[in-house]
């Protein structure tokens, strides 16, 4: 396993990947996410063939899986099932913290490098690469 993981800026949120699919033959990858309050977060999406699952560890997510909401607090946790449409926001005026879980490891450190890539090009975002950023790792805007 290797011992170093760089942190990802993307926009307001930061990733770090403590276990990705190199260390578990694709199995699972496991990341550390902050999200600052009332970032600029992922539109809802959904991926087909992964599972997610995230424990917040500090502050607040306001967390939605296929049009149920909840806030989550310092110690509780939400499953989106492959497929299911989800999105998340820290309304508050802290950071938040928490792990993701994303089984299988399709969802991994080059797919956020890809999005922070196209974020930091300068400008506003083009909306066009960050679809094909999408695609090519298996998540697809909700309509």
């Amino acid at each position: 396993m290797r011992s170093s993981r760089s942190l990802i800026p993307i926009g307001s949120l930061s990733m770090q990947f403590l276990v990705d699919g190199e260390d578990t033959e694709g199995h699972m990858a496991m990341a550390e996410m902050i999200v600052q309050p009332q970032a600029n977060v992922p539109p809802p999406h959904r991926h087909a063939d992964v599972d997610e699952t995230i424990r917040v560890l500090e502050g607040c997510l306001t967390y939605r899986v296929d049009g149920e909401v909840r806030v989550l607090q310092a110690g509780d946790h939400c499953f989106s099932p492959r497929g299911s449409v989800h999105h998340f926001s820290n309304p508050g005026d802290v950071p938040a913290r928490a792990l993701v879980v994303f089984s299988p490891a399709n969802i991994g450190p080059a797919y956020f490098e890809d999005v922070a890539g196209v974020l930091g090009s300068g400008g506003p975002p083009d909306k066009e690469q960050l679809v094909a950023v999408m695609r090519r790792h298996g998540i697809e805007l909700a309509n």
